[in-house]
């Protein structure tokens, strides 16, 4: 794992090329503190920073083809390196190392931009062909990487955080006023969203390739909910969902340095940890939060598993005061405003898991997506299936659709909610009939901006621009969404490789495995009580988990929210509604912040609504990235703590 930046097309001089990759790649050292290399040309500079997991000798970057024609800066694994290698091998290419990244490079040497489909793997890279004069930038079918580029001055600035950009001349972060209505709406950034002006993100499984002025862009993956035919039983169903699982866990733990597990408590990641344990010659090293409020502890089943497995296991304890202390700096390795405290946690657990020597975490990311865990496909099938059910029927499946909340648990709740769902079963947002529920919290977060327009437009042309899309089903609809906004904006980013690359930790997710993805989506709702989540999942592992994790239903792992400021910092009311800072970041309806921030401070937290905690800490990020980007204070201003290898192609310069 690393972090690559660089730049195409600037119009300074050459010769300074060099300092100025050394101080980009210096604000994202976080990502690879082990080497750091770069390229320069008289076209561009572009570098890394490395993590050395595979081939800890020989893998350094960049690494560039035996002919010195393709350049390559790569952040990510390749899972199935191996098995490309092989195939490689045999068209007659010839390896220098043992690295996934030389296998990158050749795979783009023997079939251009077809080797993508072949990748199995977490992955953002720049890959330049210095005989033409071409750079392709390049982004995993799934977005586990991130990669974003600016254009500053006439040149291409790219690189896989953000705050790299502070090191080039002149540049300035700025709000983007219809970005930051659609963030808030939509609780994340949109794929090409960054939420400044002039930054955007490759989307997942997409490319832009650039040459002078010409600038191509395309999609090499696509999301394909429609797998085909269902097993023929249920029996056949299970242990082919185990075979594919089994596997995407094989090819995620090849690494040279130890690999462990992050282990919740739930059941997504209990899978992983008994498969990877059973994997491993020596006791599986797993990890996990323990949180001092009760109502979002499961420090039960952690402990459980541990026994149960024979882990070495080890948690660190949150309190409020932690989730308040370490959230600014967790904002700023986030880069983008966030809906909730939850990434707090996981930033503190990923220093705790560095601290212990580990690299390499296996995570249960993507299982809900994949296979419907979550409450909102289950609001999908009852609203869409709404007219055609009476009352008692529709508030049997109302109890089973979320009950770890309060007011799922009681008759009178259930009604009250009978009441709100009739409200969303007609379609008022095209494209987005899943979503308009769960959008109520946004726009009441958008209140807090002066201008919000249509907070939804970008993401109903983002659906209305899909090929495929309206023919999907409804809860496929609701799958494409959430593997398209949540999944990639927030849960693999922010809450995901935000929070463990900061410590220098790489998170692997084999429920994103291509082949699991395809798996679920031919078993999905074919099978089973389509209101029990994730049936399949618990009937395959049934027999090998505690049974407390494999019955205890859904718990979605969450942390303290506006109620942590409240209790432990109430100081934090002043900062959040200072008046020159909200008028400097402009954006901002001051007047309604200052009215929300005294009533979320002025009342119990037990009186503070869902919506209005995802307002509070949208606001209390907004807040803090104005601080640490529009500002600029997140500029890191003392060089690499590593050398930097130069390989130097300019004119009249030799190859190092």
């Amino acid at each position: 794992m690393c972090g690559i930046a660089g730049f195409y097309g600037s119009s300074l001089p050459p010769q300074e090329y060099e300092n100025l990759i050394h101080g980009m790649l210096a604000q994202i050292e976080h990502r690879g503190p082990d080497e750091a290399g770069c390229l320069l040309d008289d076209r561009l500079a572009m570098g890394t920073v490395r993590l050395s997991i595979i081939d800890l000798s020989t893998g350094s970057q960049p690494v560039g083809s035996a002919d010195g024609r393709y350049w390559l800066c790569y952040n990510g694994e390749l899972y199935n390196y191996r098995e490309l290698r092989e195939k490689l091998t045999a068209r007659g290419f010839a390896f220098r190392t043992a690295s996934d990244t030389e296998v990158v490079l050749n795979a783009w040497a023997a079939w251009g931009l077809d080797c993508l489909p072949r990748f199995n793997g977490a992955f953002a890279f720049a890959l330049y062909d210095s005989t033409t004069g071409e750079l392709h930038l390049v982004r995993d079918r799934f977005g586990k990487r991130p990669l974003y580029v600016a254009r500053h001055r006439g040149a291409w600035l790219f690189a896989s955080e953000m705050k790299a950009f502070l090191a080039y001349p002149d540049f300035r972060f700025a709000f983007d006023e219809a970005q930051m209505a659609s963030v808030f709406a939509t609780w994340t950034p949109l794929p090409g969203q960054s939420g400044y002006r002039g930054i955007e993100q490759i989307p997942m499984g997409e490319y832009l390739s650039v040459r002078g002025d010409e600038v191509r862009r395309g999609r090499w993956a696509t999301l394909d909910l429609d797998a085909g035919p269902a097993p023929e039983s249920e029996r056949e169903a299970v242990e082919l969902v185990r075979a594919d699982l089994e596997a995407a866990v094989d090819v995620r733990l090849r690494s040279d340095v130890e690999v462990g597990v992050y282990a919740s408590g739930g059941l997504d990641s209990s899978i992983i940890a008994h498969l990877a344990a059973q994997r491993t010659n020596r006791p599986l090293r797993t990890f996990s939060i323990e949180f001092e409020d009760a109502e979002f502890d499961e420090s039960a089943e952690q402990a459980e598993l541990a026994a149960h497995l024979g882990t070495r296991h080890s948690t660190v304890r949150v309190t409020d005061e932690d989730v308040v202390d370490a959230f600014p700096e967790a904002v700023r390795h986030a880069e983008v405003p966030v809906f909730r405290t939850a990434f707090v946690p996981m930033y503190l657990l990923a220093g705790h898991v560095r601290s212990e020597g580990i690299k390499v975490v296996l995570s249960g990311e993507g299982a809900d997506e994949a296979f419907l865990g979550y409450g909102i496909f289950k609001d999908t099938q009852l609203l869409s299936t709404w007219h055609e059910l009476d009352d008692d029927t529709r508030l049997r499946r109302l109890s089973r659709i979320y009950p770890y909340l309060r007011h799922f648990n009681s008759d009178d709740g259930h009604r009250r909610m009978l009441g709100l769902y009739r409200q969303f079963t007609e379609e008022t947002l095209p494209g987005l009939f899943s979503h308009q529920m769960r959008f109520q919290n946004g726009r009441f977060a958008a209140r807090l901006l002066k201008n919000t327009g249509d907070p939804f437009a970008a993401l109903g042309e983002l659906v209305a621009d899909e090929p495929g899309y309206a023919q999907l089903t409804p809860v496929q609809k609701a799958q494409w969404l959430e593997f398209r906004t949540l999944l990639s904006g927030y849960l693999l980013s922010t809450q995901g490789e935000r929070m463990t690359l900061a410590h220098g930790v790489e998170n692997r997710c084999p429920f994103l495995d291509p082949a699991v993805v395809r798996r679920a989506a031919s078993v999905n709702l074919r099978f089973g009580d389509p209101y029990d989540e994730k049936y399949l999942l618990k009937r395959a592992y049934a027999d090998v988990l505690p049974e407390r994790i494999v019955k205890k239903g859904k718990f979605p792992y969450r942390a303290p929210d506006s109620a942590a400021f409240v209790r432990s910092r109430p100081e934090h009311r002043e900062l959040l509604t200072d008046p020159h800072t909200l008028d400097e970041i402009g954006v901002l309806d001051a007047r309604f912040v200052k009215r929300f921030t005294d009533r979320v401070f002025d009342s119990p937290p037990e009186q503070i609504g869902t919506k209005e905690n995802q307002a509070f800490v949208l606001l209390a990020s907004t807040v803090w990235l104005h601080h640490w980007y529009v500002r600029g204070n997140a500029r890191r201003r003392t060089p690499l703590g590593v050398p930097l290898y130069v390989v130097d192609r300019r004119s009249g310069a030799l190859s190092a």
